[in-house]
This record gives structure tokens, C-alpha cells and sequence, in this order.
């Protein structure tokens, strides 16, 4: 539909009304079909779609021509006419030809479950690197696809799946596009570069670093926005919507617990079941700061009846990022919204909270203390005063509790990590 603001410009409207396909072959170990039907249907709203109809079928293996089987194809075209649908989402990937095929009996946009996320980051990304990453998993999902696709982009273009590098690349020939392909990894691996002397700069500081992972939608933005309120950063806060992939860029944010602990907060992309292969690769720097974390927060949505799937989904992430073996605090979140409050366990590693409520958040910092901070000792000294060195030294590495001037020096009681106690401890008042 065409609309016209108050200059009377076009306004371009970008919903769609869209039928969901979704396939469920015998042999598939992947999940449950009703749920990741479900979840297609929120990464359409996410992409400003409709969902208007649902049709499922069970096969032993797809067709090679259509995916689906003949007599189902011609059910679905029947279904698009009807409902007025323009646009029909296969749960499954499809390859060129498939949706070439599907395109013509149906004459209606086809798109698969990759074309729509890639989609939903197109719209999402806002950094360079984030831009970048999103036009690879584009060009390199398309490249095997130019056949059949093409035909796709020119008669039905515009709208969900043509978004980023779709409209200006996919009519040009294999090797141009393989060689975009080469400059945006020449480019990525610069940002590497930089990310890694960042890295490199936080460890020789000595500052950890803290990564909210988990599914989409679980509330890690809202954990990072509550805890930078709580430190008076509002003007630090993230990004953050009851929707599917609301962030994509990786955000950093320095948190100063106290004067002596201080980490740096990372919220990460979240993960879907059968998130695409394409962007696991292309994202892969930006998932890395998970796997180069001195801590994991694995968020889990307590509410969500399917959150023990979606932990499994987290954990097959993290391996392929190799962070399985970084330790890791569960916070099972949105406990405001749970029914069972009564079977909450008690474990050090296990958090509940609320981020809309607040409730635990203040457990939450304690524990991350704990887990990144050595314990530190606590202890009283009395500093000659020829020895000025060693009182600024407590005060510049130390959590000062009390200072006080009396005649046989300065009497200080101070909080300071082991390694940093060493250096003074003589002076410490057995």
C-alpha cells in the first residue's frame, strides 16, 4: 500500500502478510516442529510481517523441485490466493531452484527461514563491523543460489529479503561478488585486529569482562540497562524490546562496582534455534567476546515454558565459539512472570531475578564479584611517615575503610587483593 506523509512524500510501507510453511522430515533431531514454527512466527514480526496463515507437512525427504510434495504446492497457492497472502516463509532452507519453482506456481514472494534473519540483522545492524558481517552472510548464503534466485529479486523486488546487498549485487556475475566477498573479509579482519588490541589493553589494565549471553529475547538488555541505572549511567543503556534479535551489535559498558572492582559488561546477539550456519560464521568475531570473557551470565527466560531447549541451543553456540569451559553464573530471568517461584533451588552458580523488578539484581553483582574478584583481605596498618610511598600505594590499590593521622604514623584500615597486600603486609598490624 502505498502512503504519503504531510509534504506529501511516499512513505514506503514494509509489512507483509506472510504464510508460514513448515516441514518436518522423520529423521530430524533438530526440535520440536510446533515450536520452531512458533518462533518463525515471532522473526516475522520481528521483520514487520503478519502472519496469516500456517501449513505444515511431514515427509521422509524434501522434494528436490518444490521442498514440499506436489499436491501440497498447489494446496499452498490456492491458500496464498485466498488469504491475500504476499509473501510465503519456508521454515526450512530452500535452494535457488526451489524457490525459482515455488515462485512461479505460487506468484507469490518465496523466502526461507535464513532470508528472513538475515533480513531482521540488515535492519538491525548499526556498526560498520555489524554492516559488514551482515553483507557476508548475504552474498555468501546467495552465491550458491544465482540461479533461481535472481529471478526472485527481479520480479518480486523490494520488501522482506531483498534488504542490504540483495537490490545491488545479485545481478552481478559470480566473480564480482566473490571478490566483494574478499574485501569484506579484508575489512573484517582489521576490525579483528583492532578488537584484539582493545582486548589486549583491558587485560594489561586487568579488567575482566563480564558477557550476558543466551536466546533472543530473554532480557539481557534489560539486565544491562538496570545495572547501568543502578551505577547512574542511564545514559549508557542499551537497546531494549519485548522482540526477537532487538540487538545485534555487541555492546560494551564499563561498570565500577567500587573503587577497587571495576569489569567491563558485554550484551551479545542472541541465539535462535537453527540459526544459520552462514551467520554463526559471519558473526563470529562478535560472539568471540563471549569466548575471550573472564565470565559468562548465561540469561535464561524463567517464564518460558521452552526455556530448557533454549539453554541447549545456548550451550551448542558456545561450544562452536569454544567458550564452553569459561565459567559461567545461569540467571534464570523474568521471574516476575513465573508461576513456579516455589521450586527456585539454591546453588552459588544459579541466579533468580527480575530485571523489570529489580528483585536479586543486588545477589547478581555480589555474585559476579565473587566470581571475577579475588576475595580480598581486609586489614589495618600503621604507616610511618617517612613512608608516604606505601600509604599512597594502599590508596591507590586498596578499598580504603578508614584513615586516620596519629603519632606513630597514618592508621589505615583498607580492603586489597592478595597479590597487592603482599607488597605492604609488613606493615600491617598482626
Amino acid at each position: 500500500m502505498v502512503k504519503f506523509d504531510e509534504n506529501n512524500n511516499v512513505i514506503v510501507d514494509e509489512s507483509f502478510f506472510a504464510i508460514i510453511v513448515g516441514v518436518e522430515k522423520s529423521n530430524d533431531k533438530s526440535g520440536d516442529i510446533e515450536y520452531s514454527v512458533s518462533e518463525l512466527k515471532g522473526l516475522v514480526e520481528a521483520a514487520g510481517g503478519e502472519t496469516i496463515g500456517i501449513m505444515t507437512q511431514r515427509l521422509e525427504r524434501p522434494n528436490t523441485a518444490t521442498y514440499i510434495g506436489s499436491g501440497k504446492v498447489g494446496e499452498l497457492a490456492e491458500m496464498a490466493d485466498n488469504m491475500e497472502a504476499d509473501t510465503i516463509i519456508f521454515n526450512n532452507e530452500l535452494s535457488g531452484m526451489q524457490i525459482r519453482n515455488l515462485e512461479d506456481i505460487t506468484g507469490k514472494k518465496v523466502i526461507d527461514r535464513t532470508i528472513l534473519i538475515l533480513d531482521i540483522f540488515a535492519r538491525r545492524a548499526i556498526s560498520k563491523e555489524g554492516k559488514l558481517q551482515v553483507e557476508l552472510a548475504q552474498l555468501k548464503y546467495r552465491l550458491p543460489r544465482l540461479t533461481g534466485f535472481g529471478k526472485s529479486l527481479s520480479r518480486l523486488g523490494g520488501g522482506v529479503g531483498t534488504r542490504g546487498p540483495g537490490e545491488k549485487k545479485i545481478e552481478l556475475d559470480r566473480r564480482h561478488i566473490e571478490r566483494r566477498l574478499q574485501d569484506i573479509r579484508n575489512e573484517l579482519n582489521e576490525i579483528d585486529r583492532t578488537r584484539k588490541l582493545q582486548r589486549e589493553s583491558r587485560e594489561n589494565r586487568e579488567i575482566p569482562i563480564v558477557a550476558l549471553v543466551g536466546y533472543t529475547n530473554v532480557g539481557k538488555s534489560a539486565i544491562m540497562n538496570h545495572i547501568l541505572c543502578k551505577f547512574e549511567k542511564d545514559d549508557k543503556n542499551v537497546v531494549e524490546k519485548d522482540m526477537l534479535f532487538a540487538t545485534l551489535d555487541a555492546k560494551h559498558r564499563g561498570i565500577e562496582l567500587d573503587k577497587q572492582h571495576k569489569f567491563v559488561l558485554v550484551d551479545t546477539v542472541g541465539f535462535v534455534s537453527r540459526l544459520p550456519h552462514s551467520l554463526v560464521s559471519a558473526f563470529k568475531s562478535t560472539l568471540e567476546e563471549a569466548a575471550f570473557s573472564d565470565l559468562i551470565i548465561n540469561v535464561v527466560d524463567y517464564s518460558n515454558k521452552d526455556n530448557e531447549f533454549q539453554q541447549e541451543i545456548t550451550k551448542d553456540v558456545l561450544a562452536d565459539i569454544g567458550a564452553s569451559d569459561i565459567p559461567m553464573i545461569t540467571v534464570y530471568n523474568k521471574v516476575d512472570l513465573a508461576d513456579n517461584k516455589n521450586s527456585l533451588s539454591h546453588d552459588e552458580n544459579i541466579v533468580f531475578t527480575s530485571a523489570k523488578t529489580g528483585e536479586n539484581m543486588d545477589l547478581l553483582l555480589e555474585t559476579i564479584k565473587k566470581k571475577i574478584f579475588d576475595i580480598p583481605i581486609t586489614a589495618n596498618f600503621i604507616i610511618p611517615y617517612d613512608k608516604g610511598s606505601v600509604s599512597s600505594e594502599i590508596c591507590r590499590v586498596g578499598n580504603v575503610i578508614s584513615m586516620e593521622y596519629k603519632d606513630d604514623g597514618v592508621h589505615i584500615a583498607a580492603e586489597l587483593k592478595e597479590k597487592d597486600f603482599g607488597r605492604v603486609k609488613n606493615y600491617a598490624i598482626i
